[in-house]
C-alpha cells in the first residue's frame, strides 16, 4: 500500500526548498523531516534498535561543563543543508527553548546510528556534508550481531575529511576533547507489567 505525498511535499515551493523552511512546514508534517541537497527526506519508522541505541548515547555520554547532549535536531549546514544527526553534543550556552537547528559552529560531535533505510545517507552523504561545515566528531553506531559497533572520526582540518579513530565492539573509548568510556552492551528491554 502507498500513500500519496501532499500537495505541500512535492513539488515543493518555486526554486526548491531551503534549510529555513522547515520551521514553517505545516502542522500535518512528519515529526522529523532533514533536508539533503534541497530535498525533503522524511526519516522512516525507526527500529526497537536505534531507539536503543540511541538513547544508550544520549544517557552515557558525560560531556564536561560548556557542553550538552541533545538528540533529534537538525543542523543547518547550508542554505538547502539541514540534516538531523541522531546524537549531537553542542555548545551549552546556545540551548534554549524556542531553538529548532544548530549552527555547525556550535557542534562538537554528531552521532548516526544506522538503518537500512539510511546506510547510504549515514556512511556516505552526511559525513561529507558535516566534514565540510567543520564538525571535528563523528560517530557511526551499526548493528551487527544483534549489537551496537561504533566506527568513530575526527576530521582533518587541512582537507576537511574524516579519519577514522576507531571501531568499537563492546566499551566505546575514545577522545572527543574529552574522555568516553561508554559500555555499549544494550540493557535487555524493561518489560512493564
Amino acid at each position: 500500500m502507498t500513500t500519496a505525498l501532499p500537495e505541500w511535499f512535492h513539488p515543493g515551493p518555486p526554486g526548491g526548498w531551503t534549510a529555513d523552511m522547515l520551521d514553517h512546514l505545516p502542522p500535518e508534517a512528519p515529526r522529523h523531516v532533514e533536508l539533503i541537497d534541497g530535498a525533503l527526506t522524511v526519516r522512516p519508522p525507526q527500529t526497537v534498535f536505534h531507539m536503543r541505541v540511541v538513547g544508550l548515547l544520549e544517557h552515557r555520554i558525560r560531556p564536561p561543563d560548556g557542553l550538552a547532549v541533545a538528540r533529534e535536531m537538525t543542523v543547518t549546514l547550508g542554505l538547502r543543508q539541514r540534516p538531523e544527526p541522531d546524537i549531537l553534543v553542542v555548545k551549552a550556552a546556545v540551548l534554549h527553548n524556542e531553538l529548532t537547528t544548530f549552527q555547525p559552529e556550535q557542534v562538537h560531535l554528531v552521532a548516526e546510528v544506522v538503518s537500512d533505510e539510511t546506510c547510504d545517507r549515514d556512511r556516505v552523504t552526511k559525513p561529507i556534508k558535516y566534514a565540510d561545515a567543520g564538525i571535528r566528531y563523528l560517530w557511526r553506531v551499526e548493528e551487527e550481531d544483534d549489537r551496537p559497533v561504533a566506527y568513530t572520526y575526527e576530521l582533518d582540518p587541512a582537507v576537511r575529511v574524516y579519519v577514522p579513530t576507531g571501531i568499537h565492539h563492546h566499551r566505546l573509548r575514545t577522545y572527543v576533547g574529552f574522555e568516553v568510556d561508554i559500555d555499549l552492551r544494550l540493557p535487555p528491554p524493561r518489560i512493564m507489567t
